[in-house]
């Protein structure tokens, strides 16, 4: 396993939440453990949906699998990605010049 630190970190995880589902994950996921089904159900997406933005968020290396009996539970890889997700998520951005970021409704690019 390939160990990764500052700019590919901050490059998957931007990735990673360029997305708002897999961005919605990464906040449920910083609040608790789940399972796909579960996920799904919350988050009002497909459980095919659910399984491929878990996929992403794995092999951009934010979650982990772990069995748990007949089941699947997905958590965050590192404990310290909830503390940093709600701390970013607490920043106020500046809005200036919005050529460089589309933002549509939600504000999510």
């Amino acid at each position: 396993m390939d160990t990764l630190t500052h700019a590919p970190v901050l490059a998957r995880f931007g990735y990673a939440v360029s997305d708002q589902t897999r961005a919605r994950v990464l906040l449920a996921l910083a609040d608790a453990p789940g399972y796909p089904s579960d996920l799904a159900h919350s988050l009002g997406v497909s459980r095919q949906s659910m399984s491929n933005h878990l996929t992403c968020l794995r092999g951009c290396g934010l979650v982990v699998a772990v069995p748990d009996g007949r089941r699947t539970r997905y958590e965050l890889a590192d404990a310290r990605l909830g503390y940093a997700i709600r701390d970013f998520i607490s920043v106020v951005l500046a809005i200036g010049d919005t050529a460089c970021c589309a933002a549509d409704e939600t504000g999510m690019a």
